[in-house]
């Protein structure tokens, strides 16, 4: 069936738009299904005594778990009491409540205890990925570096952070989505389609800035209005104590900014490529954040830095291996996660914005960090990549078209 439409933004005209370009580019951006993997898979335990059911599940979404536990069971809300331990890693795929439900299900037959744990094989088999996705930019720019239009498709990542977030007098966002055009479940993953969505505009705007022979922050300058961002930006150069440079310019060094959960952020990163094993070391990564009034410094930097961290296994090595519905990753082994060893120097800087509403500070900074990466790759090496993850096979592929 043919994906349902919707444009998300629009303004200007995209065919007076290419009129004025001096350079025009069309890109396409791949991202495959990347699983949640928590330390802990779900868990839970349902207890039923005097009509009355206690469940004590491992969930980011109690509320809708008592709701189906009630509906399962056939009892009054009131009658099933949640409590929620300590969820051992969630980042969206505990939302969902499977094994509660079996859990109960099961309670109600037996007329006893029930717990039900997924191991790890069945934890990536129930997971529900991150969606695969295909993103399609065609933009362009004027001799003096400025974006002319911006056309810009999504399939299936879903629309948030899609926005341009640039100046651009013309411009169109489309998003495409349908029922059934995943062979497994799919759902939310931390800053659920920032990731993918970042990654294409980032990039893009990167090769923009590139042709253009422009320092890539003094492009992104060059083409914003909004106040928030350019501060970010502005902030991060003197973070990163940044020197201009024309990319590529054999340095590693990579930028991206982006916007998530009401938060402003931009980030730097410089990397060493290995040109003979395409195996890249993150050397240094700075995250500049402005998120309105911040009222845990300490709590917000440490999700920074968490973010950077967990950030580097969607856009290095995280892939589900699947033929058609049956899924072959089933533990670590296959799927490799940030390791210690991956650690780059990690800075963070919060800007003081006290009085600001607070916003987001648990997953903005997670969503350049492909785009960062990548960008940071094509400075060392001239090579673009296109496709998450980043692995030494496509970067040895890149790098043969340079």
């Amino acid at each position: 069936s043919k994906p349902e439409e919707k444009e998300n933004n629009s303004a200007g005209d995209l065919s007076k738009g290419k009129e004025f370009s001096t350079e025009i580019f069309e890109s396409e951006f791949y991202d495959g299904y990347v699983a949640h993997s928590p330390m802990e898979p779900h868990a839970a335990v349902v207890k039923i005594e005097n009509d009355k059911a206690t469940a004590w599940i491992s969930t980011q979404a109690p509320f809708q778990a008592q709701e189906s536990l009630a509906r399962e069971l056939g009892f009054p809300l009131e009658q099933v009491r949640v409590i929620t331990p300590y969820v051992g890693g969630g980042f969206g795929g505990k939302s969902p409540h499977r094994q509660a439900v079996e859990a109960a299900r099961l309670a109600q037959i037996t007329k006893k205890p029930v717990m039900v744990a997924w191991d790890r094989k069945e934890e990536f088999f129930y997971d529900t990925y991150r969606p695969a996705a295909v993103v399609k930019v065609n933009s362009g720019i004027d001799k003096n570096g400025k974006i002319t239009f911006w056309d810009y498709h999504q399939y299936f990542a879903g629309s948030r952070g899609s926005d341009t977030i640039y100046d651009v007098p013309h411009q169109k966002t489309t998003s495409y989505s349908a029922p059934d055009v995943h062979p497994f479940g799919t759902g939310a993953w931390r800053a659920p389609a920032n990731n993918t969505n970042v990654f294409a505009r980032e990039s893009q705007i990167d090769m923009m800035a590139s042709k253009a022979g422009i320092d890539p922050i003094e492009f992104r300058l060059k083409n914003l209005k909004d106040p928030r961002m350019i501060a970010v930006l502005e902030e991060l150069k003197k973070k990163a104590n940044w020197q201009p440079i024309k990319s590529p310019s054999g340095k590693g060094y990579g930028i991206a900014c982006g916007f998530d959960a009401g938060s402003y952020v931009a980030h730097f990163a410089e990397v060493n490529v290995d040109k003979e094993t395409g195996h890249v070391q993150v050397i240094r990564v700075v995250c500049a954040q402005e998120m309105g009034l911040c009222v845990n410094p300490q709590g917000t930097s440490i999700q920074m830095e968490g973010c950077i961290t967990m950030g580097m296994g969607y856009a290095l090595t995280e892939d589900i291996e699947y033929t058609g519905g049956n899924i072959k990753t089933a533990n670590f082994d296959t799927y490799e996660i940030p390791r210690f060893s991956w650690l780059p120097k990690i800075e963070t800087a919060i800007l003081e914005r006290n009085e600001e509403p607070p916003q987001g500070g648990g997953e903005p900074a997670i969503i350049c960090m492909g785009a960062v990466i990548a960008n940071a790759i094509h400075d060392a090496t001239g090579a673009r990549l296109f496709q998450m993850p980043m692995t030494p096979e496509r970067i040895l592929e890149a790098l043969k078209k340079v």
